[in-house]
């Protein structure tokens, strides 16, 4: 009869540890394989491991205490927890099944193969002496309670895959890296221009590709591709001996990881957009943002290259001086290269730019925003330099496209038209994009999860942007109850109508509330950040 119920729970309990382990190493991967990331992640999400948690202790007092009763109580628990942890959801981001996924995967199969061969040995051990003391009883309930704690543990066995093969995956990191390096070393004539910022890092990169393809052969770093292993994968594929110019993002969510991507592209030439209040609960302040972004300053500096400021950014703008020959640009007075005379409408934005030496040229583009208007400088800025006259930049930045879901305009026919932005998620960003939002005549909607990794900030900053929104938008839309309590209570306190305001589970939800409203006016939707599956 044990060997039945053993073989049932045994069963039972490795579908589990295959589902909760797969949903495990997917929310793993979206906090891109740091361990301490994801530990802090599931610090946040604690309420995720209740469940297992009493599980884990459960299965003691049942299996120990009780007889077949226990066993049969927690073979039915077990068949909640799969029902709660089957695959269902349809998520943004699907889990991919990468090598580096594959080698963890392995791991943990180990890690769990040795909870069930210690398990089967108990229990047949026991079994082989029914009259020794302690009972076999006792035997073969240990063996069903390290079965099930391989089950309640996976949430920590799944990073302790991940720390287990560290060394593995720093050594095949290290080696595609040097890899790169080799691949730019016999590129003697590229020119390598690193871009990196709080925000706009991403729209500078694609706006620059736009005006330097004018005259010269460039190579961009894809989508966001700003962490080393995306730039050593884009100097690996895509590199060719043809190249002119290699456009490097750098993104960073700790101290020291612009300086580690410079040590891999060596950029020639740098531009900063920004430096604002982002990923703060992994920088742990301000000032390590500023002076993590100032390590491509840094790295340019000691190369004699051109590094370039978004001159209207406060912070950069008191740590230029530190830089001899930086060069600024921005809508203020005092910059370099200086953008005047702005008209924005719902159709684009047109511009007149002043350059050093007292040039000046107008400029229209189709992107939206007054904001944008500063990327766009900064990438006529560095065009510039490079030896386009202005004039010649005329029709490239006619030519840019909105960046997508940076701003991008869909008309979606039926008298609706989503302003997507899924990919901001800063103050300086929301509060740009619902100026863009006010430029319309219609029935201003705002669909929005709020902002994250704000630290200290985020609850503050997620109520100034309720109360920014409350002066914007006919109708409010927010994603997530527990989430925007901080946006719902921005928007109450500013006196807002609160029956035009909808909490809604999900995006779809939101998105078949915005189809509901009833308006005689065309609908302008503003869907201003996109949480990824890990929030």
């Amino acid at each position: 009869m044990f060997t039945v119920l053993w073989i049932v729970f045994a069963a039972a309990a490795l579908i589990g540890i295959i589902l909760y382990g797969l949903r495990e190493f997917h929310m793993l991967q979206l906090n891109g394989y740091k361990t301490p990331e994801h530990s802090w992640w599931m610090k946040k999400n604690k309420r995720r491991y209740l469940y297992p948690g009493l599980l884990f202790v459960l299965q003691f007092p049942l299996l120990l205490l009780t007889d077949k009763i226990g066993i049969i109580i927690m073979t039915l628990l077990n068949a909640v927890f799969i029902s709660v942890y089957k695959p269902g959801k349809k998520f943004k981001k699907p889990f991919k099944y990468t090598a580096r996924v594959k080698r963890m995967l392995t791991t943990f199969g180990i890690l769990i193969a040795v909870f069930y061969i210690i398990a089967f040995v108990l229990g047949k051990k026991a079994g082989t002496s029914p009259t020794a003391t302690p009972p076999v009883w006792f035997g073969n309930k240990w063996s069903f309670i390290l079965v099930g704690s391989a089950l309640y543990l996976t949430a920590v066995l799944v990073p302790l895959s991940n720390i287990i093969n560290k060394p593995i995956e720093n050594s095949i990191n290290k080696w595609y890296i040097n890899d790169a390096k080799r691949i730019l070393g016999e590129c003697p004539t590229l020119h390598k221009v690193g871009i990196t910022g709080s925000y706009g890092k991403t729209s500078m990169k694609f706006y620059l590709d736009e005006l330097l393809n004018s005259k010269y052969n460039t190579l961009k770093t894809p989508e966001s591709f700003n962490t080393p292993m995306g730039v050593t994968i884009t100097i690996r594929n895509y590199l060719k001996p043809t190249h002119e110019y290699f456009i490097c993002e750098m993104g960073a969510r700790r101290v020291h990881e612009i300086k580690e991507l410079c040590d891999i592209a060596e950029p020639h030439d740098g531009i900063i957009t920004s430096v604002g209040p982002q990923h703060l609960e992994t920088f742990g302040s301000i000032e390590n943002v500023l002076n993590t972004k100032f390590e491509l300053a840094d790295c340019v500096k000691a190369k004699g290259g051109k590094i370039y400021f978004n001159g209207d950014n406060e912070l950069i703008r008191k740590k230029a001086p530190e830089y001899e020959g930086a060069i600024l640009y921005g809508l203020q007075e005092g910059n370099d290269y200086r953008a005047t005379d702005i008209s924005v409408s719902s159709r684009g934005t047109e511009f007149t730019v002043t350059a050093p030496g007292g040039e000046s040229h107008r400029f229209s583009t189709k992107l939206l925003g007054e904001h944008n208007v500063q990327n766009v400088l900064g990438a006529i800025a560095y065009a510039h330099g490079t030896g386009i006259p202005l004039e010649k930049l005329t029709l490239p930045v006619k030519r840019i496209q909105a960046v997508p879901h940076r701003l991008q305009l869909l008309d979606k026919g039926n008298g609706l038209t989503f302003i997507d932005d899924a990919y901001n998620s800063n103050p300086s960003g929301c509060r740009a994009a619902l100026a863009v939002l006010e430029l319309f005549d219609a029935c201003r909607i705002l669909v929005t999860p709020g902002m994250v990794e704000l630290g200290a900030k985020q609850e503050e900053l997620n109520f100034e942007f309720g109360q920014e929104a409350a002066k914007s938008c006919d109708y409010i839309v927010l994603v997530g109850k527990e989430q925007t309590k901080p946006i719902y209570n921005g928007i109450k306190d500013a006196g807002y109508d609160m029956n035009n305001v909808y909490v809604a589970d999900g995006l779809n939800d939101a998105l078949a509330n915005v189809q509901a409203y009833q308006t005689d006016k065309k609908k302008v939707v503003l869907l201003e950040n996109d949480l990824p599956d890990n929030y």
